[in-house]
């Protein structure tokens, strides 16, 4: 049953990025591509949990943690860079 379970999991998550992949190539702003580019390193971060939960180990917390990290330092500067750009 665990296997179904991850399996299916697995399977959204790839056609999540893939669709996140062609949103980075056809995005028509640089807002999107941003956007795009951060729900693919959350999809990377769900990805490397599933293993985690699938081989039953805990190696990979750190690189999760990082990315998630990486991944909310880089929206809020985005944010900012586009918020003072408008104000300007």
């Amino acid at each position: 049953m665990t296997y179904i379970v991850v399996a299916i999991a697995g399977t959204l998550l790839a056609i999540g990025a893939v669709a996140c992949l062609i949103r980075v190539a056809k995005g028509p702003s640089i807002l999107d591509r941003v956007l795009a580019l951060d729900v693919m390193l959350l999809i990377i971060s769900a990805a490397l949990c599933l293993e985690m939960y699938l081989n039953e180990h805990n190696n990979s917390i750190l690189f999760v943690v990082i990315a998630c990290a990486i991944g909310f330092i880089g929206s809020v500067t985005v944010s900012r860079f586009v918020s003072d750009q408008r104000n300007a």
